[in-house]
């Protein structure tokens, strides 16, 4: 009797194992497909520089992740459940690993980067072409040559990106659904939040890896190793420099194949953490099987209907989706345009937006989520506090959330664009004039961007438009002399780039990076607690439908036309966009940093703002709703004393035990 015993607890300490195991495994799969993720959103402006496409274009590339997902999200969150869905996750892991090589491919079939400058990196440095030259004939003016426009056709390499982030997009579909169903199927519901709020910090040591990764990437540029970087004659700061965004998605690529390998040796189905007799349990397997077998001939989608039905009638659940919906185009649109916010308004480089981002966003959502899921466990909160907690902490960030109006910074001061040449501040709605009384006899190109500094503070499109006649130095430390439309004692002088912002706007950037970082704690810590208000509303062998329809729902409404019509409203804040050779418009190289403000800051305020009407009407309806986990809680605190009865006499009570057993496995 004494070696069964030990057999028994030592099957159950394996079992429990396999749980922590795929735990951890799940947590892996969200730290890659948050890695890749991440990757992806922190490459867009180096993506929409590489093809020379506008940022609405951009956007849909960005969103194609979300229509691979929706594919399959509603299939595989139903039919999941009846499959191995370890194996599922795992093949979903290698599929995102094959997108995330196919993103990279373009770098492999398309010629070297060519950025538009008036100084050519493999011409001669030393020839004074470029500059102010009267009556002069200017050889970078835009082309005409059909031969040239045909080799512009590798723009449309874009495509193999776009594909690539729809199978990523397929590969991701299982991950969630299944990964949240297994853990709610075989977890305690104590220990429950605390496992989310594990795989959710999994979900953010993902995103701090990959904006580290798209950082080094950023800062590193696109042909390095094939082209001499002493020529280049822009630096990571320059709107027009693209790092190697192709490199970031090679990695993602390997950690999104090594992390599906423990799937594929996970079982099916694991005991009940925390059930005292791990031999009913495996009677319990045999029984659920053969009822399979016995409901195989009625059909696997039987209960598909009554199931969506049953969701789409839950007020509670619907609230919940109509919230998500609103609050995921906020957020879709903060985050993915967040690092050319950075950029654009506050004067960053590319690489050092991403690492802004990580450092000082995703360390406090890690703890907050952390945090959350330990509150919920230490406490036993219920739903409807949880409800309320989530309601009020997300409240208070929002309204924290308004300060970040009052952190600006000045459009850069641009010569022809934003401020006139004497430096006065222009009205950017009226055609501007490019040329001036100083460059109008110079033989100017007014479309080309290669802004340059001059030493009056004022930037200017091109050194030949500050009226520059000599120049001396190479690469990116070539030095302008003599330029008629820089108005400042003595030598006048300009060097490649645009001028600093200033040590205001540094200063604004670090009150906004402060904001944040006291804002996505509070936002976190509500995560939790409203997650589970989802899970909580449905019935038990409703979540894994309830969690699908809930992601493809927010998908469809807010994933994939969020970046679209977020980067279009962006556009339209262009003041001056790039010129291929062909003369025609190219990626934007400077916004009008008011707007670009206003409708990056304005418009999720908004979207925040309507989702509290239905959070606040959730808190009405849960007064009087009672939900089915506390009707499956009551039940099972009544089996649990029917069982402790049992034991006292197993041989007297076998049928009554097997019946009791059977309606525990059916809640679970």
């Amino acid at each position: 009797m004494g070696e069964t015993e030990k057999r028994i607890e030592t099957h159950r300490i394996r079992c429990l194992s396999k749980l922590k195991m795929f735990l951890l495994a799940i947590t892996c799969a969200y730290v890659s497909k948050t890695l890749s993720g991440s990757y992806m959103n922190s490459m867009l402006t180096q993506i929409e520089r590489q093809f020379n496409i506008p940022t609405s274009l951009v956007g849909f590339i960005n969103g194609s992740f979300e229509i691979g997902n929706l594919l399959l999200i509603i299939f595989v969150s139903y039919f999941g459940t009846k499959l191995h869905r370890p194996i599922m996750i795992g093949v979903g892991c290698v599929v995102m690993g094959l997108g995330c090589f196919l993103q990279s491919l373009p770098h492999f079939l398309m010629d070297r980067y060519e950025y538009e400058s008036t100084v050519s990196v493999s011409g001669n440095l030393s020839s004074n072409s470029f500059l102010c030259m009267e009556n002069g004939t200017q050889s970078f003016k835009p082309t005409e040559d059909p031969s040239e426009c045909v080799k512009e056709v590798k723009s449309l390499m874009w495509v193999y990106v776009l594909v690539g982030n729809i199978i990523r997009g397929i590969g991701e579909t299982p991950i969630m659904p299944l990964g949240i169903s297994y853990i709610e199927d075989f977890a305690k519901s104590e220990n429950s939040p605390l496992y989310i709020g594990f795989i959710e910090t999994g979900a953010i040591i993902g995103p701090l890896i990959g904006l580290s990764l798209a950082s080094f990437c950023a800062n590193v540029y696109v042909d390095t190793g094939s082209v001499n970087t002493d020529d280049l004659t822009i630096t990571p700061i320059d709107t027009r420099w693209v790092g190697a965004w192709w490199f970031g998605f090679l990695v993602c690529a390997g950690v999104n194949v090594l992390t599906a390998i423990p799937f594929f040796v996970l079982p099916k189905t694991l005991p009940k953490e925390g059930l005292e007799d791990i031999a009913e349990t495996i009677k319990n397997d045999k029984e659920e099987k053969q009822s399979k077998v016995r409901k195989k001939s009625v059909g696997i989608t039987k209960d598909f209907l009554p199931f969506m039905k049953s969701l789409l009638c839950n007020p509670v659940y619907m609230l919940f989706i109509l919230i998500s919906v609103l609050q995921f185009n906020a957020f879709v649109n903060m985050i993915s345009f967040m690092p050319k916010y950075l950029e654009q308004h506050y004067g960053k480089s590319a690489s050092d937006a991403i690492f802004l981002i990580g450092i000082y966003n995703l360390p406090p959502i890690c703890i907050g989520y952390i945090v959350g899921g330990l509150i919920m466990k230490k406490f036993k909160i219920t739903v409807i506090q949880a409800a309320h907690i989530g309601c009020w902490l997300s409240l208070i960030e929002y309204l924290l959330y308004f300060l970040c109006f009052l952190m600006i910074c000045d459009n850069s001061s641009v010569a022809g664009i934003t401020t006139s040449y004497e430096g006065v501040q222009q009205d950017l709605h009226v055609g501007n004039g490019i040329l001036a009384d100083c460059n109008m006899d110079c033989n100017c190109p007014t479309k080309i961007w290669d802004p340059v500094c001059g030493n009056d503070g004022l930037s200017y499109m091109s050194a030949c438009l500050a009226g520059c006649e000599t120049s001396s130095g190479t690469g990116i430390n070539m030095v302008f002399q003599n330029c008629s439309c820089i108005q400042t004692p003595g030598n006048s002088s300009a060097v490649l780039g645009l001028c600093d912002k200033g040590q205001d706007c540094s200063m604004m950037l670090q009150y906004f990076l402060i904001l944040s970082v006291v804002s996505s704690f509070i936002y976190s810590l509500s995560a939790i607690p409203g997650y589970m208000v989802l899970l909580r509303c449905i019935k038990p062998e409703e979540k894994s439908l309830g969690v699908g329809l809930h992601a493809f729902c927010t998908r469809v409404l807010a994933g994939i036309p969020a970046p679209i019509y977020f980067g279009a409203l962006v556009d339209s804040t262009c003041l001056h966009w790039g010129t291929l050779k062909c003369g025609e418009s190219g990626a934007c190289r400077i916004y009008d940093s008011t707007n670009f403000r206003y409708i990056y800051l304005g418009l999720p305020a908004v979207l925040r703002g309507s989702s509290y009407i239905p959070a606040f009407l959730i808190l009405i309806i849960l007064r009087k709703y009672r939900l089915p986990e506390e009707n499956a809680s009551s039940e099972t605190m009544l089996e649990a004393k029917f069982t402790g009865k049992e034991n006292e006499g197993k041989e007297t009570d076998q049928n009554s035990k097997v019946l009791n057993d059977d309606e525990l496995k059916t809640k679970l």
